[in-house]
């Protein structure tokens, strides 16, 4: 048997979105981890990955995150881009560094932003947390630079739903800079009041487009992932329609 860094667990699924020999998209369910980490050694999206690209993968090393290009939060979904070969994986991690990588999410938020689109413009820190706390951030001028940019798709019965495109990368950053504006993301345990809290079964958060050139070939890949089934409830309660079907429509009447 193979001995592989990470433990493989054929018991993690996920959709598969595109695949080649060098890059991979797939669509995370929520309450996944992405990677391991205390108290989720083994039944983290990573585990689910070595079950079906174990020697890839283990091929591209930790210094490369084991292919790893970018994270979601436990209890988001949506897709995520795994390089599957060193080449690829380096030209990608170079493209988001240069903010090349366009990725799109869907959020229902509480409320209505004050302006139908925008940019919020704030850096954010890192907190250090203490033994057995989660690291949370927070809007601090001596944090790094923060850009999310937003339009609203839809405004519902009291909430609505949100695009989002994060400019950079930090931790929580839609979640932080939506919750600045007065307008935190449904179902967000950390940052959100208690009725915000408690009004979707999990965070409110999707991502449902990336857009890049291929790190190999140069084709331009745009790859979309549909609404997920366990929010669409919640869409309903808000009087909120779901907007991958709009796009299915849009497109057929194009």
């Amino acid at each position: 048997m193979t001995l592989y860094s990470v433990e493989p667990n054929a018991g993690v699924t996920f959709k598969v979105r595109h695949q080649d020999e060098h890059v991979l998209v797939i669509d995370k369910p929520p309450g996944v981890p992405t990677q391991p980490g205390l108290g989720h050694e083994s039944d983290t999206l990573l585990n689910g990955l070595f079950a079906a690209h174990g020697s890839r993968l283990q091929n591209l090393g930790k210094d490369r995150d084991f292919g790893l290009l970018h994270r979601l939060d436990r209890f988001a979904s949506g897709l995520l881009i795994v390089g599957l070969s060193t080449r690829a994986y380096d030209a990608l991690r170079e493209a988001f560094m240069q903010r090349k990588i366009g990725k799109f999410y869907w959020v229902i938020v509480k409320g209505t932003p004050s302006t139908t689109q925008g940019v919020v413009d704030r850096s954010i820190a890192e907190s250090i947390p203490r033994e057995g706390q989660i690291k949370k951030a927070r809007i601090s001028g001596a944090g790094k630079p923060a850009l999310t940019a937003f339009r609203v798709l839809q405004q519902g019965k009291d909430a609505s739903l949100i695009e989002c495109r994060p400019v950079t990368g930090r931790l929580h950053q839609i979640r932080v800079h939506m919750e600045l504006i007065g307008c935190p993301v449904l179902g967000d345990t950390v940052y959100a009041p208690p009725a915000v809290r408690s009004a979707a079964p999990r965070l409110a958060l999707h991502s449902h487009r990336v857009v890049f050139d291929h790190p190999i070939t140069g084709e331009r890949l745009d790859i979309r992932s549909t609404w997920p089934r366990d929010l669409r409830s919640t869409l309903e309660r808000f009087g909120l329609t779901r907007p991958d079907l709009e796009n299915t429509a849009d497109a057929a009447a194009g």
